[in-house]
């Protein structure tokens, strides 16, 4: 049997494999920011009656739709932070936006399916915004954790 070795004078890099690390700092403190300012952006959009959520888990006790604060929206930033943290300022604008535009979409997809209902007042011009100074948000916050300095 042969063993490929490293040799010493090599300027290649050996092949080191890295842990896929889901619990870094600079991941899960945006991720948590994202889940609390999401909960708190809908609670309050849901009390001023610009949207609600028809079918959601627990709906005596939660008046959002918990499965997503909590579960999709940490998954989905997570995602949306390894992709950012691989791509140059100019990426970052054109993901943002991309993503923002796919909200909007969606949001409108989850309308047609029942999902979510909202208010004649209601715009989804305001997801769009809305979305882009949110992923803004988190992306400033995952760059500030990612630089040590929090």
């Amino acid at each position: 049997m042969n063993t490929v070795k490293h040799l010493n004078n090599s300027s290649l890099q050996s092949l080191l494999k890295r842990r896929f690390t889901f619990w870094n700092k600079k991941y899960i403190v945006p991720m948590v920011l994202a889940t609390l300012l999401g909960t708190f952006l809908d609670i309050f959009l849901v009390c001023k009656q610009l949207y609600g959520f028809p079918i959601r888990p627990l709906p005596e006790i939660f008046s959002i739709n918990v499965f997503y604060s909590f579960i999709g929206l940490p998954i989905l930033v997570f995602i949306f932070l390894r992709t950012i943290s691989q791509v140059n300022m100019w990426g970052r604008v054109g993901i943002i936006l991309f993503v923002s535009l796919l909200m909007a979409i969606v949001e409108k997809l989850a309308e047609v399916l029942g999902l979510v209902v909202h208010s004649a007042r209601w715009e989804h011009l305001y997801t769009f915004l809305g979305y882009m100074f949110f992923l803004t948000v988190i992306s400033f916050s995952h760059d500030w954790f990612d630089k040590g300095k929090g």
